[in-house]
């Protein structure tokens, strides 16, 4: 039997989980898991259904039957193969510790996506990354050649059936221009300090000031930087005891998780857009052990 993830975000109102469900016992499927969100702030509705088609309905049957119920209830909606690996480019510059995370993770198959390649403004992991049998692109970026570097990059996009776009560090600001036409198809792994610093060096600046807690923050790219949807954060303790070097250590580990995590949401379709915020359903229980991360 095949497996499929239905996903819906509309107006909250009364009869869509009746309608949804209805549908698919026509169809002949068995729900394995649902789990829904009901927003009373922004009065947005959220689903995300996993089944089983016992009948051999494909995709095209789903969709084609799916728009009559949908379109009364002003759905935005969507039927995903659970099967299908989504195809994703990462986007790396001199920091590797989430590329090697990355991938480290797929190549043993807790990270079920098709890398077709591995972008970088530097030659730093080109061997890591062919190594893997993963395509590499040298693409030089200075502020002269910005608009060319970029071009060449939506190409590579266009080219490659790109769905998903990782910075795992990439350390160069994207376009406005690459921000919308990518909405909701980029993420992005930046450090989180409480408080917050900024600039050169920054993990110096949490140790001179004695931070107890550091972490990271996964989101959604937006021309507004290291400001788009959150998807997913953690953090780590940190002692009077421990060095800067400690702290750059620790940083990079939780960076790693917390990028890895949001990127597994995003492929398993966990994640839905609302407003500025996300709402991420967490893991079905019963792909517990496939879709745990860190």
């Amino acid at each position: 039997m095949t497996a499929f993830v239905l996903t819906v975000k509309c107006r909250s109102r009364r009869g869509i989980v009746a309608a949804i469900s209805g549908f698919l016992a026509e169809m002949g499927c068995n729900i394995t898991d649902s789990a829904q969100f009901d927003d009373s702030v922004t009065g947005n509705f959220f689903m995300r259904t996993t089944f089983r088609s016992e009948t051999g309905a494909d995709l095209e049957a789903l969709s084609a039957g799916f728009a009559k119920v949908a379109e009364p209830l002003d759905m935005d909606w969507q039927f995903h193969d659970a099967a299908r690996r989504m195809k994703v480019l990462v986007m790396v510059s001199n920091f590797g510790h989430c590329l090697n995370d990355l991938l480290y993770r797929w190549r043993i198959g807790a990270l079920p996506i098709d890398i077709v390649g591995v972008v970088s403004n530097h030659l730093t992991y080109q061997k890591v990354v062919v190594n893997h049998d993963i395509p590499f692109h040298h693409i030089r970026v200075t502020p002269q050649n910005k608009p060319e570097a970029e071009a060449r990059l939506m190409a590579l996009i266009e080219e490659t059936d790109t769905e998903l776009v990782v910075l795992a560090r990439y350390m160069q600001v994207l376009s406005d221009e690459i921000c919308a036409r990518m909405s909701g198809r980029i993420i992005n792994i930046h450090h989180s300090f409480l408080p917050s610093f900024k600039g050169a060096n920054p993990y110096k600046q949490a140790y001179e000031r004695g931070v107890k807690l550091i972490g990271a923050t996964a989101h959604y790219v937006t021309p507004d930087l290291d400001e788009g949807p959150i998807i997913e954060q953690d953090t780590v303790r940190i002692t009077h005891a421990q060095s800067p070097e400690d702290y750059v250590s620790l940083g990079r580990d939780v960076e790693a998780q917390v990028l890895a995590r949001a990127v597994h949401a995003h492929i398993h379709h966990r994640v839905f857009l609302n407003g500025n915020k996300t709402v991420v359903f967490p893991a079905s229980p019963g792909s517990y052990a496939s879709e745990r991360m860190g």
